[in-house]
């Protein structure tokens, strides 16, 4: 899992505490910016995220276990993914290990999995977003729903890291799902 500097710092701690409480290893790098919105955002510091992860790396070693492709994983997932990250992943610019895990996991044909986190989006970012999409990438953004009655701010950001964990076939129990209309008693029927 990689966090870039993107507002959404809640939306990575929640991903990872879930990770955790399911069981699945996490591996973690965080870029510089990552972890000044972190600060920000949660209060957290980088020790107290880097104790929710199983390993973690540090952005600059691009030599690291997750910059191959013979390391084996179920794929990544950038949370949340600036669109800074987003154009250096589009374009193959892979000068820090964040960049390259996603490369290579591109590369590899495992899920890519972006929670972009932008408002309003460009046409820079659009088109960025749409060829990710097509060579491979999974964009998931983190988007308000209401039809599960969120009561809370981290209503939403579970119910988003559900959407994320979705993507890789994870269930994971704090998802709020969708169970359908409920029928009114004056008939509802289809027409």
């Amino acid at each position: 899992m990689g966090i870039s500097g993107a507002s959404g710092a809640p939306l990575a701690v929640e991903t990872l505490r879930a990770l955790r409480a399911v069981g699945v290893e996490s591996h973690l790098v965080v870029s510089r910016s990552g972890e000044l919105t972190l600060a920000q955002e949660t209060g957290m510091t980088v020790k107290e995220l880097e104790s929710l992860a199983h390993t973690v790396y540090y952005n600059g070693d691009v030599g690291a276990a997750i910059a191959s492709g013979t390391f084996r994983t179920m794929g990544m997932l950038v949370v949340p993914c600036s669109m800074k990250t987003a154009a250096g992943i589009c374009s193959g610019y892979s000068d820090s290990l964040l960049l390259r895990s996603a490369d290579v996991t591109l590369k590899e044909g495992r899920p890519l999995v972006l929670c972009a986190r932008e408002t309003p989006l460009s046409p820079i970012h659009l088109r960025n977003l749409y060829d990710l999409s097509r060579l491979g990438a999974r964009v998931v953004p983190p988007m308000l729903t209401y039809y599960t009655n969120p009561r809370t701010a981290e209503d939403m950001t579970r119910h988003t890291v559900g959407k994320l964990l979705d993507q890789f076939g994870i269930v994971w129990a704090e998802r709020t799902n969708w169970t359908g209309m409920a029928q009114s008693e004056e008939g509802g029927g289809r027409t």
